[in-house]
């Protein structure tokens, strides 16, 4: 039987890459007849280190051979204490982060519905307020957070307690939210109560790699603490070094009350989150928000492992941050040569997007490197960006390559 068969009509990347992978190694993927393809997707941000990194895969190797734990829910075990107190030394603690560390269960959302639930449980308050492009995940709480409209379309019951506002920038940066926020809760009339917590990302991924200046984001931690309004930072596309810090919001010199970590965090592509919170927060009954898969020991492995091979020191930050000066400067000269059909580049770190005046334009240009061997994916309210996330790991020449490719895909698709 054909497997494909058997497989829902839900997927999309499989439509986008129609070639059944087979292996992969740091910034390579190959495919069943051994082609070979450089990924500037990355997992979605959940491979920042790329495929099979050699010491993180020693680990989860000399881990499984010695039959060490694969599931516990939260009990504990070595994998686990090893993993906290990794993350307390190289990550919270040098930060000055008082932080409790919760494992909501494996994936994204799951980090994003407990946030949501613990900042209503704090303040009694209901209303959560989220922003215009923004995306949360795909459960009923963080779908309701989220603004676009084809992945809310799909949880088929209304999605309420939520408060949309326009996002930095947001229609040219003629509205602004915060003012609009602010001025609402001052006013007895407007029909908005104080909200429990505001969820925000700081440079948004999917809504089409929109990045939130550091004046913005500051004024919004200021509003949040002046008002008694928890601040929950989505960290989970743009967290794990990203943008090149750790934390995407180090650099706007802000704490969040709340951060939701994912994707990237067990360094090897295993289901893992976390939602961080303010010690004084801790307010969670025993077994109160649990999961069967909040213990995966194998993905602490080599969390513990990407944390001491990358986060020892600030050398991979320094080299992001150098590289995404390199990634503005190629992608602005692509924007210069085709004013026509593109219209901006923006990013941070290692995250870019080429937006296009035409979502048909964005999708031949990924199909088009698809085609040439360079995976990339389009986001945005209508498909309209490219979207380059390669590999933080990634060697120089790769990275000169993926963008040559990209070079290539742009004149051919807009020359067709």
């Amino acid at each position: 039987m054909n497997a494909s068969r058997l497989e829902s009509e839900v997927r999309s990347y499989s439509r986008n890459w129609p070639v059944v992978f087979d292996q992969a190694r740091g910034s390579r993927l190959t495919d069943r007849d051994d082609r070979v393809y450089l990924d500037f997707f990355a997992g979605a941000s959940a491979l920042n280190y790329g495929h099979n990194h050699p010491v993180l895969k020693r680990a989860l190797l000399d881990y499984l051979e010695r039959d060490g734990i694969a599931h516990s829910l939260d009990m504990l075990t070595v994998a686990k204490e090893d993993f906290l107190r990794e993350f307390g030394a190289r990550v919270l603690g040098p930060r000055g982060l008082d932080y409790r560390v919760q494992f909501p269960g494996p994936t994204g959302t799951n980090s994003v519905e407990a946030a949501l639930k613990l900042a209503r449980k704090v303040t009694g308050r209901h209303t959560v307020v989220a922003f215009t492009g923004a995306f949360h995940g795909m459960s009923l709480g963080s779908l309701a957070v989220t603004g676009n409209a084809s992945k809310r379309g799909g949880a088929g019951v209304p999605l309420g307690h939520t408060w949309r506002l326009p996002y930095d920038g947001f229609a040219g940066g003629e509205v602004s939210g915060l003012k609009l926020l602010d001025s609402m809760l001052d006013d007895r009339s407007s029909g908005m109560e104080l909200p429990a917590a505001v969820i925000v990302e700081t440079v948004q991924g999917e809504g089409g790699v929109n990045p939130a200046g550091h004046t913005w984001l500051a004024d919004l931690a200021e509003l949040c603490e002046r008002r008694g309004i928890l601040l929950v930072v989505d960290d989970i596309q743009m967290g794990c070094g990203r943008t090149g810090p750790f934390f995407s919001f180090e650099a706007a010199g802000i704490t969040p009350d709340i951060v939701c970590l994912s994707k990237s965090l067990s360094g090897y592509g295993l289901p893992m989150a976390l939602t961080l919170f303010r010690t004084e927060l801790d307010v969670w009954r025993p077994g109160e928000h649990n999961g069967t898969f909040r213990g995966n020991n194998p993905a602490f492995v080599t969390a513990a492992a990407a944390l001491r091979e990358f986060w020892a020191d600030s050398a991979l930050e320094k080299q992001t941050e150098v590289r995404g000066a390199h990634f503005e400067e190629r992608l602005g000269d692509l924007a210069q040569r085709y004013p026509a059909q593109v219209s901006a580049r923006r990013g941070r770190g290692l995250a870019w997007g080429l937006a296009f005046r035409e979502a048909e334009v964005a999708r031949g240009v990924a199909d088009a490197a698809f085609a040439r061997g360079l995976l990339v994916e389009t986001s945005g309210s209508d498909d309209e960006v490219v979207k380059l996330l390669p590999p933080l790991t990634a060697t120089d020449e790769e990275l000169s390559e993926g963008l040559g490719i990209l070079g290539e895909s742009v004149a051919a698709t807009v020359d067709a």
